[in-house]
């Protein structure tokens, strides 16, 4: 379920457009502004295949010098996993069946044949479920590496307690306002461009591995989960994010990993901290 609860994370981290050249760096340091001490913002892809993940030793060490932890939820939240299976639950006389329609066929069978099951399996739960397993099955290659799974490692082995940047509540809202209708037919649309959904994906990768974020917001701008609903998938999740960031920072020294796709662009992360006063730098992470 985890691996689900992740790929829900990235498909919302993959909405944003180029708006802004930025540093080729997946960490930055922000200071300034009154911050007594530097805080860390870091850029993570969600689920990555083993070969292609990297954790960079500069990271390693400004996570162990932070005193607060933040993902974007609080994943190690024990409740989190009970409270994601009530939230992603059709209400009762809903199912796929009946979302899906005369697309259920289609789409059942592309799951039985490249994920070994069928939408039975999903039909209570809301699109986005399967849109999650969609993403999974665009990685060619069985073992995987998380970046927040091995933060929340670090964290216990470091005794310290990760945070979240908004709750589960939030992110599954960000779908609810989305009609089922609308994800449905998105599924359906990336079943039929599958191929060239996995280049698209495994060019993000590559993207990524080269921690340029201007490029990478070129790679995914075309990205299908964006559904018309850029406003409440991005720009209102990095807004809401900044007055966490600014107490916690302010409290102590902060360590923020995020979807790097939230990073640039006029209204990512690392700008509306400039615009709030502080001092965003790249910090050379190879």
């Amino acid at each position: 379920m985890k691996t689900i609860i992740l790929f829900l994370a990235l498909t919302l981290s993959l909405t944003s457009f180029a708006q802004k050249k930025n540093a080729n760096s997946l960490l930055w340091e922000i200071s300034g502004n009154g911050l007594s001490q530097p805080s860390y913002l870091f850029g993570t892809i969600h689920i990555i295949c083993k070969e292609d993940y990297f954790m960079p030793d500069v990271v390693k060490q400004k996570f162990a010098a932070s005193q607060n932890i933040f993902l974007e939820m609080d994943m190690d939240d024990p409740k989190m996993q009970m409270t994601m299976m009530k939230l992603a639950t059709l209400p009762a006389g809903e199912n796929l069946k009946k979302i899906f329609g005369k697309d259920y066929a289609m789409a059942d069978s592309f799951f039985k044949a490249k994920a070994g099951m069928g939408l039975a399996l999903f039909n209570q739960f809301k699109p986005m479920m399967v849109m999650s397993l969609l993403y999974l099955k665009m990685l060619p290659c069985q073992n995987t590496e998380s970046y927040e799974t091995n933060f929340m490692a670090m964290a216990k082995t470091q005794k310290k307690d990760i945070k979240g940047l908004e709750t589960i509540e939030d992110q599954m809202q960000v779908f609810d306002n989305i009609p089922d209708s609308v994800e449905a037919a998105n599924i359906i649309k990336m079943i039929k461009e599958f191929d060239a959904q996995e280049k698209q994906f495994a060019d993000m990768v590559r993207v990524y591995k080269q921690q340029n974020i201007s490029k990478l917001y070129a790679s995914v701008s075309s990205s299908p989960d964006l559904m018309e609903a850029e406003d409440d998938l991005l720009k209102k999740r990095n807004s809401n994010w900044i007055p966490v960031m600014e107490k916690n920072m302010k409290e102590g020294s902060s360590f923020f990993a995020v979807g790097a796709a939230h990073l640039g662009g006029d209204i990512g992360v690392i700008a509306l901290l400039r615009k709030a006063g502080y001092k965003v730098r790249a910090v050379k992470a190879q």
